[in-house]
């Protein structure tokens, strides 16, 4: 019975402490609330993406050592959508088929070695997609915040000097005001900038991971063709 009236008790003392008569303090809570929002939404979307991409990477990796010829993964590159190394693989295939099909043989590896590097950055452009939203929210709320906390504080002082009296209650709304600003902007601010680090260092291994395909790629197309 606690546990669901402790919610409700939370919910409105939060409620009592912001004050919608003032636009500021009101645009201020509006404007954090909006980019915790956005900022939630692209973390969920990020962490399911790259555990998709991770998981899918292991897989077309494994299928790759073991295929018996880049045709025959070629066909079966279209069950590892999600694994950025299948489409950096996607790219150096298609030179490789091209140079064998017109000269029989291959004459420019560094046109395939290009290839692959194009693919290596289209994909770290893919999944770096959104990061910047997450990079914003972490920089630019927490001085959203502290705006509002020094508004909150200007209106507290003008409360103390037209009452003429230093009581709680003439402080305390512009005081409550700085506090709730103070607090949301900083819960916008910190799993934006842990979510930021965190999936900045998932992709930067991945990067990792397609250099590294990107070589076995032309190690086994030499051996392949040249033999």
């Amino acid at each position: 019975m606690l546990a669901l009236i402790l919610p409700a008790l939370l919910q409105i003392r939060i409620l009592e402490l912001i004050n919608t008569e003032k636009p500021i303090p009101l645009a201020v809570l509006l404007t954090l609330v909006a980019f915790s929002l956005v900022s939630w939404t692209v973390v969920f979307a990020k962490w399911q993406m790259l555990r998709k991409a991770k998981a899918s990477n292991g897989s077309f990796l494994r299928a790759f050592r073991k295929a018996p010829g880049l045709n025959t993964l070629a066909v079966a590159t279209e069950q590892f959508q999600d694994a950025p190394v299948a489409n950096v693989f996607g790219f150096g295939y298609e030179e490789v088929d091209r140079q064998v099909k017109t000269q029989g043989r291959l004459r420019n590896k560094p046109a395939i070695e290009r290839m692959l590097q194009i693919g290596i950055s289209q994909e770290t452009s893919r999944l770096e997609q959104r990061m910047n939203l997450l990079a914003t929210t972490a920089t630019v709320c927490p001085f959203i915040g502290l705006f509002g906390t020094v508004w909150g504080i200007i209106e507290a002082f003008n409360a103390l000097t037209l009452s003429g009296a230093a009581s709680l209650r003439a402080v305390g709304p512009g005081i409550a005001d700085a506090l709730v600003a103070t607090a949301m902007g900083l819960l916008a601010a910190i799993p934006s900038a842990i979510a930021y680090n965190l999936f900045g260092q998932m992709i930067r291994e991945m990067g990792v991971r397609m250099e590294e395909f990107a070589m076995e790629f032309m190690n086994l197309t030499e051996r392949t063709f040249e033999e």
